[in-house]
């Protein structure tokens, strides 16, 4: 997606107005406007000169956002497009429009209501008067004249926005005015003072300057608003560090970020920010990753851990080695991922495109509508002009335009703010939709990693004694089981004592020589062979494989020393988070590959809905787009072989510790990697769906009520709209709208109190079954013969995967269903290979 900067918009009418010109433009497949952030994000092949010339034509500035090479100048270039240049002007703009408004408001009302005192000269001269007000409003237009240049260049393109209703009824009010007063001049040169004090009430160059002065007001009101939406995202832009202290022969040098190239060498002093993601080759320290990850807790860093760019390096001092740079850093990848779901719109949001593209267009025409029909009705001109005018200044397409991108953008910050980054609206609005959620074992339920969970030493065997033997043996291991053995024994603060003789024996498990004597581990059927189990320890090892857990026999010398389980543990949060998608109306489903006891045992452990175990990765893919058939559905995981399935779901979820590939493929990306920010963000979206619903109404219902009050439709029942009243609600109602998306900042996402259960569904899982067999073929003499036969087998549909050696002349086929032999044998020799036999 391209990104361009876009200037003179003023209301949801000027977005729609330029989404539909580029659109148009050939090669343009998408187009999004942020009236937000003055952005625009284009995808397609468009050049970007005929896009910017497409933006010119409808009557707006455009330029393209820098290629942003150094992640330095991307943020600064961000950072300005979102600063808040509007303010500042607004209230000059402001200032001197309230000096020459209150000065004009005691001529007009001040001394004709009141009797307050003016010089002499205006005493019973109603044409100096009048030529006082006719030129402090004339003043206070040159003032606001942007309301007037770009809302007459609107309306010559054929695009009125706001700014030609102001102009419009400011216009209005002025041009009338202004003839009262020649009209007073010709009653004066008659000699008729009765009309001259009769045009002196049908002056309105009061409302002319106060509709000016009022939406000022609500223009400034607005764009203070409209710029604390976007503080979270310029709080992480003000994070990334402007230099970095690199080792370069021996001495250390201060340089630019920018400047920083991959593997550089650079170090952290305590107090200082880390530049650039790394990997720490020297020191230790706690490192706040809060800026990143929310989490407050300092994590520990030593040799070999990364770091990331924007982290506080609170204690040690770290030299560490550059691994991402510029915009590859996990803050610049942030700061784009906050940016890209700023410059999208949600789907919601389209309802209020659609009105506010005839919106302006239509209140000109009531406008000039309710004026004919006063008049014919037989009231006076003044009077039928002021409906005209209240209706065009009470009209508000501003708070139907903020209503969706004011909403997106608090809460896509507050989720950033916590860890949960949303990459674009649309997956901020469907999250909240989720009906089922799809959760992968390994990584996102379980920790990953496998521990140990169980010490069971032989009779007469003490359990140090049992994992200090253990240890001795696993200690050059490379197996993820050993590793959990190695962990526990640190943590015991044992030493590794040498052995000799080490050997592994596949599938079975490890010997070595530990002081003249034979240490034996691995699974029961190997240790029953080299030595006698007891019934009560056998029984214990099959107890444990039910729950899950892997048991590890062990022996020294012929004789049981015990058994120790290692599992992958199932995460502390992971329960709970379980429990509040199910108090939502969520079903709950694992995911995984592992067998169906392992996975059974984990899944009645975290309390979830429904197991599918043994299915491979495109499997998962497959089990999505079934479930997709029965409601809306979300998909978390963290590994390669979850981002078919991630990418196949309504929304994919991946966990921050994950993948590229993983997070890269997903929609929400869960930076402190744990389960309970699920359905923290599903509460979010819930939250920011209601905020927009909230907004949406109350700008529909303004402008349901306020159009007919100011064309006078209520008058019958005595109620009427003056248009310096209609101008300052069309101030208050945008300052509404963002305000209430505020209140968003104090919504509590891991608070699941006031959780409102959804209508849960019935959800059918079909049971996934995979099978083998193995193909004896003849004639494969090369790598494309493998291809060949490859690629015919996994044509067929239930063929999740064919393994071909030409070299051993076999097939190994991964099955998902039932197949007879003659369908494969059909299928391979159909490619002139000969099948010997199957089995």
């Amino acid at each position: 997606m391209e990104q361009f900067n876009v200037t003179g918009m003023s209301c949801a009418a000027c977005s729609a107005r330029v989404e539909k010109a580029v659109s148009k433009v050939p090669g343009v497949t998408a187009c999004s406007v942020s009236l937000l952030t003055n952005s625009m994000g284009v995808e397609g092949t468009a050049s970007p000169q005929d896009i910017i010339h497409a933006v010119e034509n409808a009557g707006y500035g455009a330029s393209e956002k820098g290629s942003a090479a150094a992640s330095a100048n991307h943020t600064a270039e961000t950072e300005d497009a979102l600063a808040d240049h509007d303010t500042p002007v607004l209230k000059r703009r402001l200032i001197w429009s309230l000096v020459f408004l209150v000065i004009l408001m005691y001529f007009s009302m001040g001394h004709m209501m009141w009797g307050w005192p003016v010089p002499a000269f205006y005493h019973g001269n109603h044409i100096a008067m009048g030529l006082t007000q006719l030129l402090l409003t004339a003043v206070v237009m040159v003032i606001n004249q942007k309301f007037f240049i770009s809302g007459y260049k609107s309306l010559w393109h054929r695009a009125p926005n706001m700014d030609t209703l102001v102009a419009l009824g400011a216009t209005a009010a002025f041009v009338y005015s202004t003839y009262a007063l020649f009209a007073m001049t010709a009653a004066q040169a008659a000699g008729d003072m009765a009309a001259v004090a009769d045009y002196m009430m049908e002056f309105y160059f009061e409302s002319a300057a106060m509709i000016l002065t009022l939406i000022t007001v609500g223009k400034m009101l607005e764009a203070r608003s409209k710029g604390r939406t976007t503080d979270a995202l310029k709080g992480l832009m003000k994070l990334a560090p402007k230099t970095a202290t690199l080792l370069r022969d021996g001495t250390e040098i201060t340089v630019p970020i920018e400047q920083v190239k991959k593997d550089d060498v650079f170090v952290v002093r305590p107090g200082e920010n880390i530049p650039v993601d790394g990997v720490v080759i020297e020191g230790s320290s706690a490192v706040n990753e809060s800026a990143l990850t929310g989490e407050s807790i300092p994590v520990d860093k030593t040799t070999g851990d990364l770091v990331s760019a924007a982290t506080l390096n609170q204690s040690g001092f770290l030299t560490c080695q550059a691994t991402r740079v510029g915009e590859d850093t996990t803050l610049s990848q942030i700061i784009q991922m906050v940016s890209d779901a700023a410059a999208t719109k949600a789907p919601i949001a389209k309802i209020a495109d659609k009105v506010s593209g005839i919106f302006v267009p239509a209140v000109i025409t009531i406008a000039v509508f309710t004026t004919i029909v006063w008049l014919l009705l037989g009231q006076e001109i003044g009077f039928a002009l002021a409906r005209g005018i209240s209706v065009l200044v009470i009209s508000c397409p501003c708070a139907l335009g903020l209503a969706t991108p004011v909403a997106i953008m608090v809460g896509n910050g507050m989720g950033a703010k916590h860890g949960i980054l949303f990459k674009n609206a649309i997956s901020l609005e469907n999250a909240g939709k989720t009906q089922i959620v799809v959760l992968d074992k390994t990584g996102t339920i379980t920790s990953g990693e496998p521990k140990v969970t169980d010490l069971i030493p032989a009779p007469g065997v003490q359990e140090e004694e049992l994992l200090r033997l253990a240890f001795a043996l696993e200690q050059k291991s490379e197996h993820p089981l050993a590793r959990a053995i190695l962990h526990r024994a640190e943590e015991r603060n044992l030493s590794p004592e040498p052995v000799s003789d080490f050997q592994v024996l596949p599938g079975n498990g490890l010997t070595a020589t530990w002081q003249g004597t034979l240490l034996q581990g691995g699974n029961y059927t190997f240790i029953s062979r080299q030595s006698q189990v007891p019934e009560s320890m056998r029984i214990q090892g099959e107890t444990l494989a039910q729950a899950g857990k892997t048991p590890l026999f062990f022996a020294q010398d012929g004789h049981l020393t015990g058994i120790i389980a290692v599992a992958d543990v199932i995460k502390e949060d992971s329960p709970q988070a379980i429990q509040e998608l199910q108090s939502m109306g969520i079903q709950v489903v694992m995911l995984t590959g592992d067998n169906a006891r392992t996975a059974q045992a984990i899944g009645k452990e975290a309390g979830v809905n429904h197991v599918i175990a043994g299915v491979l990765p495109d499997g998962k893919e497959r089990v999505i787009r079934q479930l997709k058939e029965q409601g809306k559905v979300t998909m978390v995981g963290d590994g390669i072989n979850d981002a078919p399935a991630l990418t196949r779901a309504d929304i994919g979820i991946a966990i921050g510790a994950g993948t590229d590939v993983a997070i890269d493929a997903a929609d929400v990306v869960l930076m402190k990697s744990r389960l309970r920010d699920v359905p923290a963000a599903i509460r979010l979206s819930r939250a920011t769906l209601r905020n927009i619903h909230q907004n949406l109404f109350w700008a529909f219902l303004y402008n349901t009520i306020g159009i007919p009050l100011a064309a006078g439709v209520f008058i019958p029942l005595g109620l009427t709209l003056n248009p310096m009243f209609g101008a300052a609600a069309m101030s208050l109602s945008s300052f509404c709208v963002v305000t209430n998306a505020l209140r968003l900042n104090l919504f509590r996402m891991h608070d699941g109190s006031k959780d409102k259960k959804i209508k849960s569904i019935s959800i059918t899982v079909k049971e996934q079954r995979t099978m083998e067999k193995t193909m004896k073929i003849e004639g494969m003499m090369c790598t494309h013969c493998e291809a060949r036969v490859k690629k015919a087998l996994e044509a067929l549909d239930a063929v999740e995967q064919a393994k071909v050696s030409h070299e051993a002349g076999t097939a190994v086929v991964t099955l998902s269903e039932d197949v007879t032999d003659d369908v494969l044998k059909n299928a391979v020799e159909a490619q002139d290979y000969p099948v010997t036999f199957i089995q």
